[in-house]
């Protein structure tokens, strides 16, 4: 099966979270996601809002300023305690005051 690509070079937090947020609420279960981000810190943001939503990182890979990701959507949204709808995954705390 192919993935949907979704490309999200050159934004900057917590767009990438929220785009693809917005991106996997619109596949079906088992369909896939290809992200494509350079903002170093969608390294630690999707991979905790695919936790939040209950959906799998299938891979994450690397090349330069570039990172792209794999992502599987799960068949029902997580109820997980900690998740929120609307919210961008893990950008407020990453230790960024005053920017």
């Amino acid at each position: 099966m192919t993935a949907t690509k979704l490309d999200l070079t050159g934004l900057k937090c917590p767009l990438p979270a929220l785009k693809t947020r917005k991106a996997l609420q619109k596949l079906g279960t088992g369909e896939r996601l290809e992200v494509h981000c350079t903002d170093p810190m969608a390294a630690i943001d999707i991979p905790h809002l695919v936790q939040q939503t209950g959906d799998r990182v299938e891979s994450m890979r690397r090349a330069d300023s570039l990172i792209v990701f794999l992502i599987e959507k799960a068949g029902s949204p997580s109820a997980s305690p900690g998740s929120r709808k609307g919210q961008a995954a893990g950008c407020g705390g990453h230790g960024r005051s005053g920017r």
